[in-house]
């Protein structure tokens, strides 16, 4: 089990993330220039996506593949983490995605060609957020704010900066460039259904926007593949590709 790159790559995520919420939330931020607030905040909108990306990969079973329990405990602790997600739901609605990707049974997609982006990034989180989700994330950003003011007075200054911040911009991370820009192009008539696009990008690029979430097409055809694979199996394609329009 401790081989698995995957669990290396989980549990440095799940632990960046833990460390951080706890230091940052006892930091007294008068003394930190501006910029170094905005640092810290897209630092932890990186490590915030992690954890969802966590949870994905576990939904697919890809995160610890010969063991099963493991594989879903974590991810259950990741996107509880991440915002207080039902795994057991998210994986449901994860899993109707790719079955029936860009029709009206599609959970994340808006098929609607007027709705912008923003119509469609609410109705995205509309599948996300309810009552029991919000009560679990307001509940424990409460307690860590409670933990936290005997060592900090503007302990809620800190979780609105390095947690509410980071989960909503990590939000529209994973919409634009995990859901918007690879499934748009499937809204317009007589496109496949079945094809997301990848956005052509670098890896040290896609890495940063999303964990290559952006080599979509990749994932719809292979999604038992970790998402750190993605980018091998688009070089391999490509090459082949090249290969091929020289013969």
């Amino acid at each position: 089990m401790t081989n698995s790159p995957g669990l290396g790559l989980a549990l440095a995520l799940l632990l960046g993330w833990g460390a951080s919420t706890v230091s940052l939330m006892a930091v007294d931020l008068a003394p930190w220039p501006w910029w170094g607030v905005v640092a810290v905040v897209l630092l932890r909108t990186l490590l915030q996506t992690g954890l969802f990306i966590v949870g994905h990969d576990a939904m697919h079973g890809v995160l610890l593949p010969h063991h099963p329990r493991t594989n879903h405990g974590l991810g259950l602790a990741a996107l509880g983490l991440y915002a207080g997600l039902a795994y057991g739901s998210c994986r449901r609605k994860h899993q109707r995605h790719h079955r029936h990707t860009a029709t009206s049974a599609d959970p994340d997609f808006h098929p609607n060609p007027a709705a912008g982006a923003g119509r469609w990034y609410l109705r995205f989180m509309a599948g996300y957020l309810n009552p029991g989700q919000m009560a679990r994330l307001l509940t424990a950003w409460g307690l860590l704010v409670l933990l936290a003011l005997p060592a900090n007075p503007s302990a809620w200054l800190n979780l609105l900066l390095f947690c509410s911040a980071p989960l909503l911009l990590s939000s529209l991370q994973l919409f634009v460039f995990g859901t918007y820009l690879p499934h748009r192009s499937q809204r317009a008539p007589g496109a496949a259904a079945g094809t997301p696009i990848s956005l052509d990008w670098p890896a040290w690029l896609s890495l940063l926007a999303c964990y290559h979430f952006g080599y979509h097409r990749e994932h719809h055809d292979r999604p038992d593949l970790a998402w750190f694979a993605l980018p091998g199996l688009r070089h391999q394609r490509r090459a082949l590709a090249r290969t091929e329009q020289r013969e």
